[in-house]
């Protein structure tokens, strides 16, 4: 009788093992690494997904501080495609909440202070460098304004533009009335 019990053992440890098992194509890799985007140390790269999907987490600074030079956090990450191979890419946007989720691991924030750290330094060495932590939840964005970028001047109404363009090749000021009217 003893052979029937350690059947039973045998055969759910066998069948827990073949169903743990995920092959590695199927996990996430959690490499880590810069990933430029227009300079050095302006990106990271963190593949989070299996395959080689991730996350291109784009990296800014905030120089609005005399002598500072201070991450800026957008958590709009760009999707990372080929993670794990030769010619990673990023094409699109990836959801906030895996921004979130991924920049919460102490790995990828260690990774994140240090490029924010070496692109403040090479683009203005003079400036000391203050860590900010990333916004971990929507709660926490701060969502910054622009204000040169809403100024009324800064683009002019399509309308106006070509009422001026056809008085100028008309040969009348800009502002008189036309010669039909």
């Amino acid at each position: 009788m003893p052979a029937p019990t350690l059947r039973i053992p045998t055969a759910l440890v066998l069948l827990l093992l073949s169903t743990g098992c995920v092959p590695a194509h199927r996990q996430p890799s959690w490499s880590i690494y810069p990933l430029q985007r227009r300079v050095p140390h302006d990106g990271l790269a963190v593949v989070s997904q299996p395959d080689g999907y991730g996350l291109h987490i784009w990296i800014d600074t905030d120089t609005r501080q005399s002598g500072v030079c201070q991450p800026r956090w957008t958590p709009d990450a760009a999707r990372l495609f080929n993670g794990n191979g030769t010619a990673p890419f990023s094409s699109g946007l990836a959801g906030r909440q895996e921004f979130f989720a991924v920049v919460a691991r102490d790995d990828v924030r260690r990774a994140l202070r240090q490029q924010s750290e070496a692109l403040c330094e090479a683009l203005d060495p003079k400036r000391s460098f203050q860590w900010l932590e990333p916004p971990l939840s929507p709660e926490q964005v701060k969502v910054e304004k622009f204000p040169l970028l809403e100024e009324p001047d800064l683009l002019s109404e399509p309308a106006a533009v070509q009422q001026r363009e056809d008085a100028l090749l008309k040969g009348t000021p800009p502002g008189s009335p036309s010669p039909e009217e």
